[in-house]
């Protein structure tokens, strides 16, 4: 059984960045040292999707493949990681 991502973002470019803090930053009484995590980068393959690996919010291409699919039957795919199985 798989669980839902926590949060589902559809972007436009398949190169995208994370901080874990994006949604929070605008309200009000933001801290920086307080929230999020360290800002990586990530790159949307063929699947059409990638998860952040510190916060696992998933980034979905719009159009591509994973655009509309169910979340939650979907793998965990972490930039650069491989879905290859053994």
């Amino acid at each position: 059984m798989n669980i839902p991502p926590p949060e589902v973002l559809l972007v436009d470019a398949p190169r995208v960045s994370c901080d874990g803090a994006s949604g929070i930053r605008t309200r009000a009484g933001y801290r920086p040292a307080a929230l999020g995590h360290p800002r990586v980068f990530l790159e949307i393959d063929e699947h059409g999707y990638v998860d952040c690996g510190y916060c696992d919010r998933r980034f979905v291409l719009r159009g591509g493949p994973a655009d509309g699919a169910d979340q939650a039957a979907l793998p965990d795919i972490s930039s650069a990681a491989s879905t290859a199985h053994s």
